[in-house]
């Protein structure tokens, strides 16, 4: 395992024990993914110089075989010539030639192999920072759900609150005012009955000359039609 990945893992572990004792874990999340953000720039660039050193290692290869190739036809066409000797000196630098490409070669191979690497972990580094964007895009989303339950809790509790306080004194308010209808009810019903009821002197009084007066009418009354009745 590579350092790089190494620390990947001790990072994400990190996030995750962070994140379950975190007061503000979008908080913690942005800061762990700023941090992400710089080591892919950091990778990606890295990445881009193993390529540009592969690149000069290809060339560097390809050239020195390129030379072993003429150098080796070069001696043959001197030894054709029976130019030994030149033939010989040629051969010298085809050997030079073919042992500079074949170190050129390992190091390519090397310099390709550990593109392969870094690119395999940069798309983990990639696929880890949208792991937790979406992680952040997760919580988030949890926290505006918590915080709009919250909301909606406060109210519903101040409105099962207020409703019956504020019935109970509109209950109140209505019952005064029936007492207060009813006693005076009560009142001008108690003092009808005191002023016009039996026992009240006055209303004895008018009554006992209304039955005086009826008897002294009924007994003119028989006095008159006597007379009639004898003619």
């Amino acid at each position: 395992m590579s350092l790089l990945r190494r620390m990947r893992d001790i990072t994400v572990a990190s996030l995750n024990e962070h994140l379950e004792r975190a007061e503000d874990p979008v908080r913690l999340i942005d800061q762990y993914l700023a941090a992400q953000r710089e080591q892919l720039q950091q990778s990606e660039r890295l990445y881009q110089q193993c390529v540009t050193h592969a690149a000069s290692l290809r060339q560097q290869y390809l050239t020195a075989l390129e030379t072993k190739e003429k150098r080796e036809q070069q001696a043959l066409l001197a030894l054709k010539a029976g130019e030994e000797h030149m033939a010989r000196i040629v051969l010298q630098e085809k050997l030079q030639a073919e042992e500079k490409s074949e170190q050129y070669r390992e190091l390519y191979e090397q310099a390709k192999q550990s593109i392969l690497d870094l690119d395999e972990e940069l798309q983990q580094l990639k696929a880890d920072y949208k792991e937790v964007a979406d992680k952040r895009s997760y919580y988030l989303a949890r926290m505006e759900s918590a915080r709009l339950q919250q909301r909606l809790h406060a109210r519903s509790s101040v409105s099962q609150d207020a409703s019956p306080r504020m019935f109970g004194r509109l209950e109140e308010r209505v019952s005064d005012m029936e007492l207060h209808a009813r006693t005076l009810r009560d009142v001008r019903r108690m003092g009808r009955e005191s002023y016009y009821g039996a026992g009240n002197p006055a209303v004895d009084a008018e009554l006992e000359a209304l039955r005086n007066r009826l008897n002294q009418e009924g007994t003119n009354n028989h006095e008159q039609t006597i007379p009639l009745t004898k003619r």
